[in-house]
């Protein structure tokens, strides 16, 4: 299949494609940052590899055929190219773009057929379970009877699940909790407040974004975000009207699911006087940190926004980039917003004589470059040891869902980052993204290792009497 400008989404042309593909020196320096490329050392799987293939198709001199998307699906889409490319070149704009190609359009013949279709079930979860998370949240009391009554031991028995991609899943399922209710009443509730007030005295206003997968299976950093945010002082909003980031959706090609997700999160924080919008999970903050330019492109025109933001009130009349860039200016990381938080004075951490290894995610390395603050916030704790992970500039295979698309080439990742784990001598592993979390953690339970995996925020709150 030959590109035609009417298979490219709206906000791409075929001259950006290759514009952008022309940036590339092939100086080769991204290389050695590359996953894919250090295990196949093939340079069809290597970032500029990726690129010259990319410019090839948009100029029509190479078909996008299955060979094609097979190179292009085995990125991870890391972005570790990106923070070492001299040129600056796009990279996740490319990559994102040659997918919604393939996902949009047909093949010439059946069996040319792309990895990235998604199968029939793939697209109806994210549709209509992923981008709606409130049905997320209807989950959370089956999960939770599931847990809790044995029936994930008997399904795990069975062997019931183990031929489908549902046992991947299952198996990654962490503990499920729930929402904690505000500070000065008791118990659970199933859905999270509108507001929860600050403790002493008053520092600000945040907005805390929960993201979809995240309120099921990581409502412990959630539930520590908030109680640590309270204790400094700080109110934290948590608008219903927020859904999925749209990082699924875009990465995997659906571009036009990727924008509604971002114009229903802009309207649901708007209006709010906000400091900042706090992310836990650093995949979802660089989404919400890139909605102004979805990877360097402009969004597609959002013809009803107008129309929508009148009935909001503060937006109406502003310019669609205008409002997503005002948004995306107040996405923090909870690590980054900590290390400059007020309020610390206020508050005293138990110690905890442990080595904590600090895995750096690459949404956090290479797109945010906010690596750093982990480790002073978890310098916070008295006597805690914390060291980097060895080989955190490599990912660790998670990458959304690339563990189920590419399950050989993830497992190749998880290897390394287990065999580091095992050699750190750790007693926790400290990461800030709710994907890298579950699969590490997965892969540890199997083994039947100690180690605890769980985010920074989680850490510091057990430390604070959470």
């Amino acid at each position: 299949m030959i590109i035609k400008p009417d298979d490219l989404p709206a906000d791409f042309s075929l001259d950006s494609i290759i514009n952008e593909a022309n940036r590339c020196v092939a100086c080769g320096l991204c290389l050695p940052h590359c996953p894919t490329y250090r295990i196949t050392l093939s340079e069809a799987d290597s970032p500029r590899g990726r690129i010259a293939l990319m410019g090839g198709a948009a100029s029509g001199r190479i078909p996008m055929n299955a060979r094609f998307a097979l190179h292009i699906d085995r990125c991870l889409t890391c972005r570790a190219c990106e923070a070492v490319c001299p040129s600056d070149v796009a990279y996740g704009k490319l990559v994102d773009g040659a997918r919604a190609v393939m996902a949009s359009s047909s093949p010439d013949l059946p069996n040319e057929r792309t990895v990235m279709r998604k199968s029939r079930f793939r697209r109806l979860a994210e549709s209509e379970l992923i981008a709606k998370p409130a049905r997320l949240d209807a989950l959370r009391p089956l999960l939770r009877f599931y847990q809790r009554t044995g029936l994930q031991k008997a399904a795990r028995k069975s062997g019931l699940l183990e031929k489908t991609k549902l046992a991947v899943l299952e198996r990654q399922l962490s503990r499920v909790g729930a929402p904690h209710s505000a500070a000065g009443t008791k118990g659970m509730v199933n859905t999270w407040q509108a507001v929860y007030p600050p403790i002493g005295k008053p520092r600000g206003e945040v907005g805390l974004f929960l993201g979809c997968i995240a309120r099921l299976t990581d409502v412990a950093t959630l539930n520590a975000a908030i109680f640590v945010l309270n204790r400094l002082g700080y109110t934290v909003q948590v608008p219903s009207r927020q859904t999925c980031c749209g990082a699924l959706h875009q990465h995997g090609g659906d571009r036009q699911a990727a924008v509604q997700l971002a114009r229903q999160n802009r309207e649901a924080f708007d209006g709010l006087n906000l400091q900042a919008i706090i992310s836990t999970a650093s995949g979802c903050g660089v989404q919400l940190a890139e909605y102004a330019f979805c990877n360097g492109t402009e969004m597609p025109e959002e013809p009803d926004l107008a129309q929508s933001s009148a009935r909001q009130g503060r937006s109406a009349g502003r310019p669609r980039n205008e409002q997503a860039a005002d948004f995306s200016a107040k996405v923090m990381d909870i690590s980054a917003f900590l290390a400059v938080a007020d309020g610390w004075d206020d508050v005293t951490l138990a110690p905890l004589p442990q080595k904590i290894a600090v895995h750096e995610t690459c949404s956090l390395r290479n797109i945010l470059r906010g690596a750093k603050h982990s480790y002073a916030l978890l310098a916070r704790i008295p006597g805690a040891r914390i060291a980097p992970l060895a080989g955190n500039d490599q990912c660790c295979g998670a990458a959304g869902t690339y563990f189920l698309d590419q399950p050989e080439m993830a497992k190749a990742l998880l290897r390394d980052k287990i065999a580091a784990l095992d050699a750190s001598g750790a007693h926790y592993l400290a990461t800030s993204n709710v994907g890298c979390a579950m699969y590490i953690a997965s892969a540890l339970r199997e083994a039947g290792s100690e180690v605890e995996v769980l985010h920074p925020v989680t850490l510091l709150a057990r430390q604070m009497g959470m």
